[in-house]
This record gives structure tokens, C-alpha cells and sequence, in this order.
């Protein structure tokens, strides 16, 4: 792709977010959400194959009905209550058509179905940006609404932690594994946020911050599937060490960062008196640790298929900035210890 359009498609990505996370009126960030939409449909479609084309239409149109029913819910707010200002939504169809929107655009449970198949479809820099930066416009929108009833949220929440544990059980693509991590991580964020907002924000940059680590090892070592895993540790042998410890950093495991937002979200769950949904919730991390496990043991533990039919590939020295990646892994790893640092930061 030409540089220059490259650049306008990343201004354009960048400028949708910022015009949603700066708007107050529901018709600057239904703007916001299409300008985003727009802008990343190029990049998406741009290895012109099949399954990439495929997976760009899927996601335009999921995108497009979400918005939408965005659309729709905040111009019947304006015409039950005369507010179009995103703080003053308070009739409750309206807050409830949103929040399912908002819930399809980033791929909550029962809506997430899109997600998996569109991520496979991509590269694994296209399905960065997917998995990371397309949330922050849908969730500054959820941050700012009150809903009226909060049994949907967490209806919501315990949905996505459990169809996101569930789901990732039985893959062997590691796109689509991600796709189901996504799904139950937002599950956590969502669970949390009528509750404590500050603590949903800090889950969210911490599953940012594991999520980027994790696709950049994979785009390193240009593994698409658990059998390749299984050659990284002839291309980078330093870093297949440290990746195991990036993978069980996103199932949860102390003494790791994956472990804070998920300890501070059952400890807030138990204030607010509901345990039983706090239990519940631990339990679904378990299925969502086994399948980061089964990675980590295909990467560590076995060695790849040197047969006629599975010759391992050659080993080309990667041209990828690895300045990034060790920041990335590095916070990925090592932020546990800084917890009541971060939770003083995100409170002011």
C-alpha cells in the first residue's frame, strides 16, 4: 500500500477515536464510530484474498447495523426526552438499545459471533488494530452511560467471560483464540463497570497492553496456528522463554500483571455484595487459562513435525522493531509489584 494512503487511513483511524472520545452529542460520536469503521476497511481488505475480502464485508456490516442501532436509540432518546447530550440519556429503551450496540461493535456475548470469523481473515498487524485500538470508542461511550437497570451489564459480563472461555477451548488458530480471549476479557471490563469505572478503565489498558505484546510475538514469528508455534524456539529462543509468561499474564496468574485487574475486580465484586457472581466469574478464567496453556505447552514443550509433509519453514531474520515488543512484554510481565501505584493514578 502507498505510504501516503497508508498514513491518511492511520490520521483517519486515529481522528474517528478522538472525535468520539471528545464528543458530548450522540451525532459526533455516531460520526466518530463511522469515520473509525471507514478508515480500517482499506486496511483490512488491502492482501486482496479471498478470506480477507470476506472478512471486511462481515465486519462492515456488523459495524454498520450497530451503528445504526445507535442511531436509532439516541434519536428516540431525543424524541422521548428532548436530550441528545450522551450524559442525559436516561430513558431506558434507549440506554438499553445503546448498550447492545456498543456490545456488537466491540463483540460482547451473545453478539461477539462476528469477531472470530473476521479476525481469522486478517493479518496479524490489521488484527492488532482490530483488537485494540477499535475498542477505545465503544467503551468511552459505555464508560459515560448510567443504565437505569444494571442486571444487563452484568448479565452482559458473566455472558462474554463464559462464551469467551468456552469458545476458545476447541480452536488451533491462534486468531481466533485471541478472538475469544478478547471477547472474555471485555466480559471482565463490562462486568465492573457500573460498579467501579476507574477499575474498568485500568482492565482495559492492561488487556491492551498483554493483547499487543501477544500479536507482536506472533507476527515475529509469523505463527498463525499452535503447530507453528511449536518452531519459534529455533527463530527466537529468548523470546519463546519469555512468551509463556506473556500468555499466562492474559489467563490471570500471579505474580504476573494479568493477575491485578482480575484480583481488584473480585475483591470490588465482593464489596458490592455479589459474591456468587464474583465465584462465578473466577471460575469462567479457568477455562480461558486452559487454552493459554495449551499454547504455552505447544510452544515450550513440543518440537515441530520435521517429516516430508511438515518440513519446518526457513528461519529468515525478522525486519519488525523489536523496541516495541520488549516495552510491551516487559509491562506485560512485571506491573504486579506497582498495583497500588496504578490503582492512585487511575482513581485521580
Amino acid at each position: 500500500m502507498n505510504p501516503y494512503i497508508w498514513a491518511i487511513l492511520l490520521f483517519s483511524l486515529g481522528l474517528g477515536t478522538t472525535i468520539t472520545l471528545t464528543s458530548s452529542h450522540w451525532l459526533f460520536a455516531w460520526m466518530g464510530l463511522e469515520i473509525n469503521t471507514l478508515a480500517i476497511l482499506p486496511l483490512m481488505a488491502q492482501q486482496h484474498h479471498p478470506r480477507a475480502v470476506e472478512a471486511t464485508m462481515k465486519y462492515f456490516l456488523t459495524q454498520a447495523t450497530g451503528a445504526a442501532t445507535l442511531l436509532f436509540a439516541s434519536t428516540t432518546n431525543a424524541w422521548l426526552t428532548g436530550q441528545w447530550d450522551i450524559l442525559q440519556m436516561t430513558h431506558p429503551l434507549s440506554i438499553t438499545m445503546v448498550i447492545l450496540a456498543l456490545s456488537l461493535k466491540i463483540g460482547l456475548a451473545p453478539l461477539h459471533t462476528w469477531l472470530p470469523e473476521v479476525l481469522q481473515g486478517l493479518d496479524l498487524t490489521t488484527g492488532l488494530i482490530l483488537s485494540t485500538w477499535q475498542k477505545l470508542a465503544p467503551f468511552a461511550l459505555l464508560l459515560q452511560i448510567q443504565p437505569t437497570n444494571p442486571l444487563i451489564l452484568v448479565m452482559l459480563g458473566i455472558t462474554s467471560t463464559l462464551v469467551g472461555g468456552w469458545g476458545g477451548l476447541n480452536q488451533t488458530q491462534l486468531r481466533k483464540i485471541l478472538a475469544y480471549s478478547s471477547t472474555a476479557h471485555l466480559g471482565w471490563m463490562i462486568l465492573i463497570l457500573q460498579f467501579s469505572p476507574s477499575l474498568a478503565f485500568l482492565t482495559l489498558i492492561t488487556y491492551l497492553i498483554m493483547t499487543s505484546s501477544t500479536f507482536l510475538v506472533f507476527k515475529l514469528n509469523k505463527s498463525t496456528n499452535i503447530n507453528m508455534l511449536a518452531t519459534s524456539w529455533a527463530k527466537a529462543p529468548a523470546l519463546t522463554t519469555l512468551t509463556p509468561l506473556i500468555l499466562l499474564s492474559l489467563g490471570g496468574l500471579p505474580p504476573l500483571t494479568g493477575f491485578m485487574p482480575k484480583w481488584l475486580i473480585l475483591q470490588e465484586l465482593t464489596k458490592q455484595e455479589l459474591a456468587p457472581i464474583a465465584t462465578l466469574t473466577a471460575l469462567t478464567a479457568l477455562l480461558s487459562l486452559y487454552f493459554y496453556l495449551r499454547l504455552t505447552y505447544a510452544m515450550t514443550l513440543t518440537m515441530s513435525p520435521n517429516n516430508v509433509t511438515g518440513t519446518a519453514p526457513w528461519r529468515l531474520p525478522s525486519l519488525q522493531l523489536t523496541l516495541p515488543l520488549a516495552t510491551l512484554t516487559t509491562m506485560t510481565i512485571s506491573l504486579l509489584p506497582l498495583t497500588p501505584t496504578i490503582m492512585t493514578l487511575s482513581i485521580l
